[in-house]
C-alpha cells in the first residue's frame, strides 16, 4: 500500500475503529507499523522455532488461531511482542530520519565516560512509546467482543513488551581516529534487535503468571490464580488459561500438532525428539545437500568456490 492519502487507512487488515483517525493524522507511520507486524512474526518464530509451539498461530494474522484469543501464555508472549515491535520500528524510523515529526533520540542525561562523548543519532524511544502505544493498545480498548478479563491481560502483557524494550536501551559507540586508533568514541543510546527483545521475554514467557480478574478493593485486578504464588509484579507475563499441549492437530484450541517437525535426535531440550514428538517416535532419512566448500580468494577481489555434496541425516516426528 502507498500511504500516501487517508483513504488507504481503511484499506489496513484487522485495525479497529478507533485505530482509523490516527492513521489518518499519522500517514507516515504506517510504513512503520506495517514493518512491525513482519518483524514480529519473523521474531517469533525465531524464538520458538525449536518448541512443539513455533508462533504457526500468527501466520494468519489478524485471523489468529484459537489459541491467541483466550488468554494463553503464548497470547501473552505475542501481544507483549507486538507492542515492543511497533515502538521499536518507530524509534527507529526516527532516528533514520523517516519520519518528519521526530528525529534523533534526546541527548542521554548522564554523564559522558571518560573515554567518551555523547553524539550520534539515538533511537528515539521516548516518541516510539508515545505513539507504539496509542496505536497498539486501541485494539484492546476497543468495544470489540471479548472479556474484561483477557482485555485486562493483554493490556497488561502489552505494557511489559514496552518496558522490556525500554529497559534494553543500551550504548552503542563508533570509534574515531587515526587509523581506526579509537582515541575517540561518539556514543548514543540505540536499541537492541528484536530478536533479542523476543529472547527476553520469551523467559518470562517461560515463568507467566496464572491469574484472575477480580475485585480486590474498590477495583478489579489480576491477582495470582493459585494463591500461594507471590503477587503480579509489573515485570511479569500473565495469562488466564492453560495452553494446548500443541501436540496433536486440534483445530478448535489452535493447535496443529508436531507431526512431521523435524527434530534432535542428540537434544534434551524442547527441539529434542522425545519432547517435540511427545513420546510418538520419530522416522529418520538421509538427504543430499549441496553446499559451497574450497573457497579461495582471488585478487581481486572475489571469492571462487566448488559446490560439495554430503549427506545429511534427518529425523522427523511420526
Amino acid at each position: 500500500v502507498a500511504w500516501d492519502e487517508p483513504q488507504r487507512c481503511r484499506l489496513l487488515a484487522g485495525t479497529v475503529p478507533e485505530q482509523v483517525p490516527m492513521c489518518r493524522r499519522n500517514l507516515e507511520l504506517m510504513p512503520s507499523i506495517v514493518r512491525a507486524a513482519a518483524a514480529t512474526k519473523s521474531a517469533c518464530r525465531g524464538a520458538f522455532a525449536a518448541a512443539r509451539w513455533n508462533c504457526s498461530s500468527i501466520e494468519r494474522a489478524p485471523a489468529f488461531a484459537p489459541d491467541l484469543l483466550r488468554g494463553t501464555r503464548e497470547s501473552a508472549f505475542v501481544h507483549a511482542l507486538a507492542a515492543a515491535a511497533v515502538t521499536h520500528s518507530i524509534a527507529r524510523a526516527c532516528a533514520s530520519g523517516e519520519l518528519p515529526l521526530c528525529s534523533c533520540g534526546s541527548v542521554p542525561s548522564e554523564a559522558p565516560g571518560p573515554d567518551f562523548r555523547w553524539g550520534g543519532c539515538g533511537d528515539n524511544l521516548r516518541y516510539g512509546l508515545q505513539l507504539g502505544a496509542a496505536f497498539a493498545d486501541s485494539p484492546l480498548k476497543s468495544s470489540k467482543p471479548g472479556t474484561q478479563a483477557t482485555r485486562a491481560v493483554n493490556l497488561h502483557n502489552s505494557a511489559v513488551g514496552r518496558q522490556v524494550l525500554s529497559d534494553s536501551l543500551e550504548t552503542k559507540c563508533k570509534c574515531h581516529g587515526v587509523s581506526g586508533s579509537c582515541s575517540v568514541k561518539t556514543c548514543w543510546k540505540g536499541l537492541p534487535s528484536l530478536g533479542e527483545i523476543a529472547s527476553d521475554l520469551k523467559s518470562k514467557y517461560l515463568t507467566a503468571v496464572k491469574v484472575t480478574h477480580r475485585l480486590l478493593g474498590p477495583r478489579k485486578q489480576l491477582i495470582p490464580k493459585e494463591m500461594d504464588v507471590r503477587p503480579v509484579e509489573e515485570t511479569d507475563l500473565v495469562y488466564l488459561i492453560n495452553s494446548p499441549d500443541y501436540c496433536t492437530v486440534n483445530p478448535q484450541l489452535g493447535s496443529l500438532g508436531t507431526q512431521d517437525r523435524q527434530c534432535n535426535k542428540s537434544s534434551a531440550g524442547s527441539d529434542g525428539c522425545n519432547l517435540m514428538c511427545c513420546g510418538r517416535g520419530y522416522n529418520t532419512y538421509t538427504e543430499e545437500v549441496l553446499e559451497r566448500c574450497h573457497c579461495r580468494y582471488r585478487w581481486c577481489c572475489y571469492v571462487v568456490c566448488k559446490t560439495c555434496r554430503r549427506m545429511v541425516e534427518r529425523h522427523v516426528c511420526k
